[in-house]
């Protein structure tokens, strides 16, 4: 009889091991299953990750019923435009056939003393670009940098050579990697394609 007593509780052992067993079980995998969550959104978050290109400004494909987007003095300011190509830096030969130009007026002319001290040059410049609105926005922005940097360019003119279309087709190239050099270093990006005169006195 005592013997009976002493055994009768190891059917309880068993259910409770049992228990145990399908807790611990049930733990494992649900520890498996968020590790393996965790790894395929950590993959897909990778995956998606911003990378700098995302950030800069995007290519405008050309709409061929569409104008020219400019900005008159006086006239209220298109809305700016909306890119969808990436690209991977701001040095990317640009197809442009494929992508909308804008054309954007510096407002106020540059006057600056030639070179060699004989007399003076006014200009006045309009950019473009393909590149949607966030271009024009960094030129706002960085409107003081960027006349300083147009000034010094035209201080440094030959009078002489500014007399021929060479000489102003040189002037072009170099207020367009002065004006594109103070935006990459100050925006990250340059974007300019051009720049065009509206008005040019040499005096």
């Amino acid at each position: 009889m005592s013997k009976d007593k002493t055994e009768a509780p190891e059917p309880r052992k068993k259910g409770k091991m049992k228990k145990l067993l399908m807790i611990g079980i049930g733990a494992v995998v649900l520890i498996g299953a968020s590790a393996g969550a965790g790894i395929y959104f950590g993959v897909g978050m990778a995956a998606h990750a911003a990378k700098p290109e995302d950030h800069f400004p995007k290519l405008v494909v050309r709409d061929p019923g569409a104008k020219p987007a400019t900005k008159g003095e006086g006239d209220e300011a298109p809305a700016p435009k909306v890119g969808t190509v990436s690209v991977p830096n701001d040095r990317f030969k640009v197809d442009p056939r494929k992508y909308e130009i804008t054309y954007y007026p510096i407002s106020q002319a540059f006057t600056t003393n030639l070179a060699d001290g004989s007399g003076f040059l006014q200009i006045g410049i309009s950019l473009s670009t393909y590149y949607d609105g966030k271009v024009i926005a960094n030129i706002e922005r960085q409107d003081v940098p960027i006349r300083s940097a147009v000034l010094m360019v035209l201080a440094e003119q030959d009078p002489a050579l500014l007399s021929t279309s060479h000489g102003k087709q040189q002037l072009q190239r170099q207020l367009t990697g002065a004006i594109n050099q103070v935006l990459r270093d100050k925006e990250g990006f340059g974007g300019i394609d051009n720049v065009y005169f509206t008005s040019l006195v040499i005096q």
